[in-house]
């Protein structure tokens, strides 16, 4: 009870007083959020992101606070096996739209022969399909993949993008992802365009519009660790509407 009583009264600490709390009942934190995480059935956590803004990290990190699956290249595996198609086809998949007018159609509700479809798109709906089945098994965080959009309308879903000025995502990928400093902005905006188009192919929406989003979170302005915490403190008093 002490323990709950400093949690509840930790935003009125000084911020010295509230690194130290922090640090100190960390594990007591954890496992109080496990716990509540546990008693919200199937609530899913969707993380999109800018290349760059740690959005894998904090997407595992947060995963572990709450004590609940975590998917990214694990997605990958699942559909390989579940398709029968090479694990390698699946690998930069949410970066590669085909722009098919058959998928299209689909998307918009027609009746459409999947068998018809590019390879592309196939890949997509296999992935989809998986997603949808990992959902179904019980609270997670899910990377990319379009699951915002997948998920919408079936299961309680926080849906997170991650973002962070260029300049501090250039940083953090020339330090932590090892890139060139000479052509680590091209990178980083390349990637952020075959994002986007996927995105906004596949789900006809705009990639990175706070409107899709339950929560939009510069990741570098406030630190990857804060970061996650924030997302732990916002799931936690999530109600669902």
């Amino acid at each position: 009870k002490f323990g709950m009583i400093i949690i509840k009264c930790f935003p009125y600490f000084k911020k010295t007083t509230r690194y130290i709390l922090y640090y100190t009942l960390k594990p007591f934190i954890i496992d109080i959020r496990r716990e509540e995480a546990a008693m919200k059935e199937n609530l899913i956590i969707t993380i999109s992101r800018q290349y760059g803004s740690g959005g894998r990290e904090i997407g595992r990190r947060l995963a572990e606070c709450l004590g609940i699956p975590y998917y990214d290249k694990e997605l990958i595996i699942l559909a390989a096996e579940r398709s029968g198609y090479a694990r390698s086809l699946f690998e930069e998949a949410d970066q590669k739209a085909s722009n098919s007018m058959i998928f299209s159609l689909m998307r918009a509700g027609s009746m459409v022969n999947s068998y018809d479809l590019p390879l592309n798109d196939k890949i997509y709906l296999i992935q989809s399909g998986v997603i949808q089945q990992v959902a179904r098994q019980g609270s997670c965080v899910i990377v990319g993949r379009c699951a915002d959009y997948v998920l919408q309308d079936r299961f309680p879903c926080v849906n997170v993008f991650i973002h962070a000025a260029l300049q501090k995502r250039m940083d953090r990928a020339v330090k932590v992802y090892g890139l060139s400093p000479d052509n680590v902005q091209s990178v980083l905006l390349k990637t952020d365009k075959r994002r986007e188009t996927y995105y906004n192919y596949y789900t006809g929406r705009k990639f990175g519009d706070a409107r899709n989003y339950t929560l939009s979170l510069d990741s570098l302005g406030v630190g990857i660790e804060n970061a996650v915490r924030v997302m732990a403190d916002y799931v936690e008093s999530w109600d669902g509407d």
